[in-house]
């Protein structure tokens, strides 16, 4: 073979090498990823697990949540609450479950406890709050959801299954059981109590010995004798409409003639005895529940229901005496730490008595119906009530809150104690025929989240007549930021001072919740302000009301921003100029010396002048609250919010629910708000603690019996 010229050779290697250039730069134009020069990617470093303790706050439904959590490797491994204002009793479950699911599942994915829904979110958004402070990866919690898994369904067989463990459906609970009969209980709530663990322990209750240690105070005396003159043909009393209400006001006259009668020669607001008897609080109930709807047509309560009532509301407090619940009567009643009875907002008359509180009194009942054997279910929510061919209620449909579905077979019925319906504002709105553009499908309740009509609706879906829908009442002196009945400080409404934004009185303070309630809304956004000064004697009106101390209760109120203190008056105007409750009105010391003057002069002449206030009792000693150190005089801002329900089903003066023709459903009784007839209207503040557990006896002894 001939040798190449170098010459030749040369070219040959530029050719194969431009061959070798060509091929690598298209080579390189098929790849997706880093151009060729990039430097190599660093090996990334371990990430940095989190360990320590941190802390997050957030806002609940009584004040601030704090959460303080500990961390050990990026994982939180504990929960405690620093900060924590929430009623006990009603977020327990939220408070012990919560923060233990947290841990367990490492999520903020998780359901809000029945009952205790913002409660629940201001946990969930402490421990959000306190993991972000930890560097934890927030959103990762938040989107790890966890699966809740039904169990089997079930099927429970009882004698009397109760639906509701409030009140109404405890006291049943226990009268069933007391006459041996076998009981189940069910509750939608995560805790027991309903309306009646946030209720006031506020009872009216005829009670004649107790006004036998009480004064007859002489605007009490005049309020007698407008009743004595008043005439039957009066079209204010709508007889025309109502004509069995015309027997009582005979017996009403009868009873204070007679009392008249027996004293002779005593004066009123001297040595007269107080005055009470079941005629006068059955007037009561019906002027006060006698209301004319937007239509024009009027509705007044049930006149056999309200001498039910009446009659034997001071029986029921006597049982709830014996049963520990701390019910004082006769001699023995007081009313605020006052001898005898007082008068509740909106109660017309003092005769409301005094027990234990709500915070107490459904532990103490829970307790009463365990010990008697009733079995108690909470989280299990009643969907249907079930009925057999001939039309008897047989039992009931419920679901629990893990989705597990029970069927509760009754030998005997059913007692439907599931509450009204103010924490459902769309169906308040769509009955309602009394409040129009003040009602909205937004307004804040007093109610317990629960309370959203489940028994109403359960009841209308086997044939069961409702009456009253068309009203609900509003709670005048509610939270005008949360609508609770929290957050404000005032007496006796026979002490109370309301003012408006100019700081005048604007309302008779002694009238019906829903005259209150209309009055203060018409006002500058619905805010209105009551004035504070301590508690007098009502049984004698002279007694001056000498200031309040600035103790634990009261220091709460102001630090948490809900109400104003001053040792003076003109320290209390000053205050009035910081927000409290999103309210600065800015009185003037002189506005308030003014209005509270006026009203010492009413008091002292036991007559007012402006707004025929009918009891009178505690005029304000501006002299001494200005010159003694430690005691001074407060101001709660206050809006009316939803309160109670005044419709339901229909029930005879035997609890039994009757259907839409009058008669009775065999084997279905109703106690409690879920009713309707009772007040009319309007319901009296007091009676609705009376009613609960008066016809809850009722309903429970007939349940039991099966008659």
């Amino acid at each position: 073979m001939q040798k190449m010229s170098k010459v030749k050779f040369k070219q040959v290697i530029s050719l194969f090498l431009c061959l070798c250039m060509i091929f690598s730069i298209a080579g390189c134009s098929q790849k997706t990823d880093a151009p060729v020069d990039k430097e190599p990617e660093p090996i990334p470093a371990e990430e940095e697990l989190v360990n320590g303790t941190f802390e997050g706050t957030a806002q609940g439904m009584q004040g601030p949540v704090t959460a303080k959590i500990t961390v050990k490797d990026s994982k939180i491994t504990d929960i405690e609450f620093t900060e924590n204002s929430e009623t006990p009793n009603v977020t327990v479950v939220a408070f012990e479950r919560i923060p233990a699911q947290i841990i367990e599942h490492q999520s903020l994915a998780l359901d809000a406890v029945t009952g205790a829904t913002l409660s629940s979110y201001a946990i969930l958004n402490a421990v959000a709050n306190a993991a972000k402070a930890a560097g934890l990866d927030v959103d990762a919690l938040k989107a790890n959801k966890v699966a809740v898994t039904p169990k089997e369904p079930q099927t429970w067989d009882t004698d009397v299954l109760v639906m509701g463990g409030g009140g109404a459906g405890l006291t049943a609970a226990i009268t069933a059981a007391e006459q041996g009969a076998k009981v189940i209980l069910i509750e939608k709530g995560s805790v027991l109590g309903g309306n009646t663990m946030m209720a006031g322990a506020a009872y009216n209750a005829v009670d004649t010995e107790a006004q036998s240690i009480m004064i007859l105070t002489k605007a009490q005396k005049a309020t007698l004798d407008e009743y004595l003159a008043l005439d039957p043909s009066d079209p204010n009393l709508k007889f025309d409409i109502y004509p069995e209400w015309e027997e009582v006001l005979t017996e009403l006259k009868d009873d204070i003639q007679k009392f008249y009668n027996e004293n002779k020669g005593k004066e009123a607001g001297v040595d007269m005895p107080g005055f009470d008897s079941v005629a006068l609080h059955m007037w009561h109930i019906y002027t006060g529940g006698l209301r004319q709807l937007n239509n024009g047509s009027w509705i007044a309560p049930d006149i056999k229901l309200a001498r039910t009532l009446a009659e034997n509301s001071l029986d029921s407090f006597k049982w709830m005496g014996e049963i520990g619940l701390n019910a004082s009567y006769g001699k023995e009643a007081n009313y605020g730490g006052n001898p005898g009875t007082g008068t509740v907002l909106g109660a017309m008359w003092p005769r409301t008595h005094s027990f234990m509180s709500g915070a107490e009194r459904i532990p103490h009942l829970e307790k009463v119906a365990k010990d008697k054997g009733v079995t108690i279910y909470t989280e299990t929510k009643g969907t249907e009530i079930l009925v057999d061919g001939t039309g008897k209620v047989v039992g009931a449909k419920a679901v629990q809150t893990d989705g597990t579905e029970i069927t509760i077979n009754t030998t005997k019925g059913v007692v439907l104690a599931t509450g009204g319906y103010c924490a459902n504002p769309a169906m308040v709105k769509q009955y309602d025929q009394y409040w129009g553009d003040d009602l909205s499908d937004r307004t804040l309740s007093t109610n317990m989240g629960t309370n959203e009509g489940d028994g109403i609706i359960m009841a209308l879906e086997i044939g069961s007549d409702v009456t009253g829908m068309e009203v609900a009442q509003m709670m005048p002196s509610s939270s005008p930021v949360k609508g609770t009945m929290t957050d404000g400080i005032w007496a006796d409404a026979a002490e109370q001072i309301w003012i408006d934004e100019n700081g005048n009185r604007f309302v008779n303070e002694y009238a019906e919740r829903d005259v209150l309630a209309k009055a203060s809304l018409a006002l500058e956004n619905g805010i209105f302000y009551i004035i504070y000064a301590g508690r007098g004697d009502v049984g004698n009106p002279e007694q001056l009301l000498t200031g309040t101390e600035y103790n634990e209760r009261v220091a709460a109120m102001v630090e948490g921003g809900h109400i104003w203190y001053g040792e003076t008056l003109a320290e209390l105007a000053e205050a009035t100029k910081t927000p409290a409750a999103g309210c600065a009105p800015a009185f003037t010391e002189e506005q308030l010396r003014a209005t509270i003057e006026k009203y010492n002069s009413y008091v002292a002449a036991q007559h007012d002048d402006e707004f025929g206030k009918e009891v009178l009792a505690g005029a304000i000693d501006l002299d001494y609250i200005d010159a003694t150190e430690g005691v001074g005089i407060c101001i709660s801002p206050r809006k009316a919010s939803l309160h109670h329900t005044m419709g339901g089903v229909v029930i005879d003066t035997e609890a039994h629910v009757l259907n839409t023709e009058g008669n009775i459903i065999p084997g279905l009784w109703a106690a409690g708000e879920v009713t309707g007839g009772i007040h009319g209207g309007n319901r009296l503040g007091g009676n609705a603690i009376a009613d609960i557990f008066t016809f809850g006896r009722i309903a429970g002894m007939n349940a039991a019996l099966g008659k």
